[in-house]
Order: C-alpha cells, then sequence, then structure tokens
C-alpha cells in the first residue's frame, strides 16, 4: 500500500513538473525558467540553454542576412535570383529601378513574364549561358543592357543585368569611325596611286628621284592595303547575314586560295601542299570563310623564310569541320600567341613592314570566326614552326542538315 501511495506522489509530481514545463515552453513570456530542485532543475536549465544558444544563432544568421541584403543593395548592377521555376526569389532595388520589377509584389512571378524582349526569352530557355546578351531595357528603349546568367546553388539562377548603353555607344562609333575614314582615305590615295603609276620612273642619273617615286609607290600601295583591310573588318563587324542560309563549296574556294598563294610565292619558292575532303561543305558566308582562310595561308607565304614547308588541310573531325596551316618556319615565342589577333598588334615590327603587313589579317580572321561560332586556336613552337586552325561545329556541315 505505502509503494502505491509513494508511486501515486510521485507520479502526481512529475505530471505537475511536465504541466509546468508545458506552459513555460508555450504560453509562458518569461524566458528564464520556473525554480524547481532536482533532475528537473538539469531539464530546465537544458532547454533553457539551447533556447539561448539558438537565440543567438538567429541573430547570427539575421545579422549576415542583413549584410547580404546591404551588400546586395550596394551592386552597381540589378541582380534577380530566380528559382528552377524561372520564379522571382528576391531582387535589389537596381533591379526594381531599371528592370521594372516591383517588391515584393513580383515575388513568386516568372521572370520571363516580366521580362518580355523576344531575344531574352530565347536566351533564357536555351540555357546555354556562357555568354552575355545585350538587349534594349524594358523601362528605357535608349538604353542597352547586359544580362548574364550564373547558375548556383539547388536549381537557382543569379540574373544580373548592367547597363552597358555607353559601351556600346563608343563601340558604334569607332566602327563608324572606322569606315567612314576608310572611305575617304581611299578616294585620294587612289588619286595618287593613279598619278604616280603615269609620271615617268624619273631621272635616270638621279638616283634619289628614283628612290623616292619607288617608295611612294609602295607606301601608297601599303595604305591602300590597309584601307581595304579596314574596310573588310568593318563589313565583317556589321554583318547581319545568317550562316545557315548558305552553303559554302570549300574544297572549291581552298582551290583557289592556292593559286593565289602559288603566285605570291614565287620569290620564295615554298612548297605548299593541300589535303582537302573534296566532300565536306560546309554552312557560311564564302567571302567571309574565304578572307578568313586566304589571311591565314598568306601569313604563312609571308613568314615563312625561303624553301619552306606550307600544308592546309581542310577534314572532318568528331568535333566538326577542321582546317589548318601548318608552316615549318621560325615560330611563335609563346608570350605573344594571347595577343596575336589584336587590330595592329605584331610580332615583329621591322620585319612586318618589309613583308607589307597591315596587323589587320589575323583580328579579321578572329571576327569571321566569331560570327561563325567559331574561334582561332594557335600552335607554335620557336625554331620548329607553328599551326593556326579552327573547327566549325558539326552544326553547320552541310550534309547534317538536308
Amino acid at each position: 500500500m505505502t509503494v502505491a501511495i509513494g508511486a501515486t506522489v510521485l507520479l502526481l509530481f512529475n505530471y505537475w513538473q511536465l504541466y509546468k514545463l508545458n506552459r513555460w515552453l508555450w504560453h509562458s513570456r518569461k524566458m528564464s525558467p520556473p525554480s524547481v530542485r532536482g533532475v528537473w532543475e538539469h531539464i530546465y536549465e537544458g532547454v533553457y540553454y539551447l533556447q539561448r544558444r539558438n537565440r543567438n544563432k538567429r541573430k547570427e544568421l539575421g545579422a549576415l542576412v542583413k549584410r547580404f541584403r546591404e551588400g546586395s543593395e550596394a551592386l552597381p548592377d540589378a541582380a534577380v535570383v530566380v528559382d528552377a521555376k524561372a520564379c522571382i526569389i528576391w531582387c535589389n532595388r537596381l533591379a526594381r529601378l531599371d528592370l521594372g520589377l516591383k517588391w515584393p509584389q513580383d515575388a513568386g512571378r516568372r521572370i520571363d513574364n516580366l521580362l518580355r524582349h523576344p531575344d531574352f526569352i530565347d536566351y533564357f530557355h536555351a540555357g546555354d549561358f556562357h555568354y552575355p546578351i545585350e538587349v534594349p531595357s524594358p523601362n528605357n528603349r535608349n538604353k542597352t543592357f547586359e544580362y548574364r546568367i550564373m547558375p548556383y546553388g539547388e536549381e537557382h539562377l543569379l540574373l544580373i543585368a548592367r547597363d552597358v548603353t555607353r559601351v556600346s555607344q563608343l563601340e558604334e562609333m569607332r566602327k563608324d569611325f572606322v569606315a567612314n575614314v576608310s572611305h575617304e582615305l581611299r578616294t585620294p590615295l587612289t588619286v595618287i596611286n593613279g598619278y604616280l603609276e603615269i609620271m615617268p620612273p624619273g631621272d635616270a642619273d638621279n638616283p634619289f628621284v628614283q628612290k623616292a617615286m619607288t617608295e611612294m609607290t609602295a607606301q601608297t600601295q601599303r595604305m591602300q592595303n590597309l584601307i581595304e583591310d579596314l574596310l573588310v573588318l568593318s563589313r565583317i563587324e556589321a554583318s547581319s547575314e545568317r550562316i545557315y542560309e548558305y552553303v559554302l563549296n570549300m574544297p572549291a574556294v581552298l582551290e583557289q586560295i592556292e593559286r593565289e598563294a602559288q603566285a605570291l610565292n614565287k620569290e620564295k619558292q615554298h612548297q605548299i601542299r593541300l589535303e582537302v575532303d573534296t566532300s565536306l561543305k560546309v554552312f557560311g558566308v564564302e567571302t567571309e570563310i574565304r578572307s578568313a582562310c586566304s589571311n591565314l595561308v598568306f601569313n604563312a607565304v609571308h613568314y615563312t623564310p625561303a624553301n619552306g614547308e606550307i600544308v592546309v588541310r581542310w577534314q572532318r573531325t568528331e568535333q566538326g569541320a577542321r582546317f589548318s596551316v601548318t608552316d615549318n618556319g621560325d615560330g611563335i615565342p609563346q608570350n605573344h600567341l594571347s595577343r596575336l589577333t589584336e587590330r595592329f598588334y605584331r610580332v615583329d615590327k621591322a620585319r612586318s613592314r618589309k613583308t607589307g603587313g597591315s596587323g589587320l589579317g589575323l583580328s579579321i580572321v578572329k571576327h569571321v570566326l566569331s560570327h561563325h561560332n567559331s574561334q582561332l586556336e594557335i600552335t607554335s613552337t620557336v625554331g620548329e614552326g607553328s599551326e593556326f586552325f579552327f573547327v566549325l561545329d558539326n552544326e553547320l556541315i552541310a550534309e547534317q542538315k538536308r
């Protein structure tokens, strides 16, 4: 009987303590636990310690989120976070100002329903975010934004929009200036060159006059070549031709380039060899591809020492259609390779002047290949030779489109 009474008292005591614990956890506004003794004191202290630790963690997380938001608001670009379903999770102040988003009203809405430009929608749904895209501002058509999307976390996307209006305007001004100046210089140079051609060669007894006439003719011709290259470069930069509308007979193009190269080769007597897959045709703009290939071949003829060997290859590979020009010339130091496609960049300025190079050939190649979704690759070893090559994607091989 005594045991039963003791067990009942102990049960009631523990039930009362559980009741007090429940009221403290769910109904009391006090953080400090009620005063108790025994084992329940340790339980209350443990719960109180966990509450305190969790509260400190929440404060730290709150401060971290606050710092993140303050930092994102200070960004010079518009930033938007979207989830896997393209729904907006968060945006900063510039996104609300420049992109016309409203916060928090637009939270949960699809980004492609708010930014309705067709180019942006195509870019967003294509899923290839390696390169940015330039699109007019949704709020101001006089502004141009560069959109860049970066995947992060668990299927989240970060959209960054940067105002590139000034950069785009400067680039257009540069292109217009180069094109206009080139056109304006072409006429007076043609006149000067014409008069030089019809003028008598000069007094045979006066070597200075003969040298002056020869030098003037060579320099005007060099300037004409430079202007022609500038005009070609301007046309390529402004080109809007669609590469998938034309089938390019590359074997025929390379045959013509070979004949022109042989005409340039009379003085140096190189051995020029073609290895061409005659069945390999691609989609592309003929004038542009012809210009790119001829620049690479003619460069090899000009810069390879006499009696060299030049191999031109056009072959099908796993990656696509591959064009390459290989020579056994002097080679190019590694520190110059990354800058070869810059305008007017020269490895050896003295030698370039002797060969009459304009310094624009590889820049033209770069822009042509960019228009055809490819890029120029260069491998070179000093004293052994160089290889210049590019690969056109399998999607550009004509047979696959039929």
